[in-house]
């Protein structure tokens, strides 16, 4: 810690360091639920002074409450403190190529409410940022507690010049600098993430079953994407394309991807990679309304139609599946996680994807390291990357409360 000339910090360190303690306790209460005094102070290594100082500015501020007596430390009848997830809302958006989603959720990550635009076309993003941010400024102004904005958006995603590098089935997205079209374009803050960074944020933040500081969001959707914490941190590399596993050749002589490499994952089993098939095939009937569906739409009718006992659509989902798990082996191999989580449009399949998965993991990955890592779909009761979205927003509350309260 930097100290002035009296030896006491100074004033910019002081604050830094008492709003580092506020974040503690409301990321810890956030996790925990309510909780004694007594408990928080244990738990954070703070005295019973400091967290008596601390909650009760937390408390004047509006983020945390009182709540009535629960049993305390040494038996002792105690006062609970909860976090006010209900008073603060946050606005979620995901982009995903020809999708775009809006929703409001509080900051626990339940969702209140969604919107789904439009399938989104090359020839149409123009005019879908304008009613994005239409769609926001109506939310914000109808809700006083929505207090920042969060938006995912597919990668490689180049964060300090706020575009995307390559986006393979809708490359006019590349012309968009989401900073510039959104940053500054509300009146509460707002903020930008790769999709599976913030996947993986939102698992960390609101998926119960994350035991581990050290997780994998896998993103299998309209493109494909892995987001990596390690020690609770998200990786980004230098200009944040780190971890772009849709892009890792899987196949040297395989298909050709509009990245420039070839056999990339992404070509293999992405959401749009399995709706080009089923329109090469007659696995499921009638084409003609397969290729008026959305990419999502075309893979749950395969799902739907392999769980009534379709052989070849059972055969369909089973080699994505196998696809899916090549990048699961390189995921374990490259990061080591202790937790992977497969989310977004072909996490649909369900149990036969995960089975597949889990097969030939077993066959590909030392059994050592494969024995200490865990493989689930997510659970998340909303889109994971949507979930995401929001998550980036609320970490933001949780690190910076004193940034977005409101005095009670």
């Amino acid at each position: 810690m930097r100290s002035g000339t009296s030896g006491m910090p100074r004033g910019g360190d002081h604050q830094s360091l008492s709003e580092l303690n506020r974040s503690r306790v409301v990321e810890y209460l956030h996790r925990n639920g309510i909780s004694s005094r007594a408990d928080i102070a244990h738990a954070l290594g703070l005295t019973p002074p400091a967290i008596t100082k601390i909650t009760a500015k937390l408390i004047d501020l509006g983020i945390i409450s009182e709540t009535g007596n629960l049993e305390g430390r040494l038996n002792r009848r105690a006062l609970g403190l909860a976090l006010n997830h209900s008073k603060y809302r946050v606005i979620g958006v995901k982009f995903a190529r020809s999708l775009v989603q809006i929703g409001v959720f509080d900051i626990s990550g339940r969702q209140l409410s969604i919107i789904d635009l439009p399938p989104v076309k090359d020839t149409s993003i123009a005019s879908t940022i304008v009613e994005i941010r239409s769609i926001i400024s109506d939310l914000l102004a109808k809700d006083p507690d929505i207090v920042a904005v969060g938006m995912s958006v597919p990668g490689p995603y180049l964060r300090h010049e706020g575009r995307i590098a390559v986006v393979t089935s809708m490359p006019g997205w590349t012309e968009v600098c989401y900073t510039d079209e959104f940053q500054h374009a509300f009146p509460v803050p707002t903020f930008i993430e790769h999709d599976a960074r913030s996947g993986a944020l939102a698992e960390s933040l609101f998926d119960p079953r994350i035991s581990s500081g050290n997780i994998a969001y896998y993103l299998v959707g309209e493109g494909v994407g892995v987001g990596v914490m390690e020690h609770e941190r998200l990786i980004n590399g230098d200009r944040g394309a780190a971890t772009e596993i849709g892009h890792i050749s899987i196949d040297v002589n395989g298909k050709a991807c509009k990245c420039g490499n070839v056999g990339c994952l992404e070509c293999y089993c992405s959401a749009v990679a399995v709706h080009e098939r089923l329109l090469e095939s007659d696995i499921l009937p009638d084409r003609e309304n397969i290729a008026s569906m959305t990419h999502r739409d075309a893979c749950n009718a395969l799902f739907n139609a392999a769980k009534l006992g379709n052989m070849r659509a059972q055969q369909l989902v089973k080699e994505t599946a196998e696809f899916v798990a090549y990048g699961c082996v390189n995921i374990i191999n490259c990061y080591n996680p202790k937790q992977i989580v497969i989310g977004d449009i072909m996490s649909q399949a369900g149990p036969a994807l995960l089975d597949t998965i889990k097969k030939v993991l077993k066959q590909r990955v030392v059994p050592e390291i494969l024995d200490g890592t865990e493989i689930m779909l997510s659970t998340l009761t909303s889109d994971p990357t949507l979930t995401g979205a929001a998550a980036v927003a609320a970490n933001q509350f949780l690190r910076h409360p004193s940034r977005f309260a409101r005095s009670t």
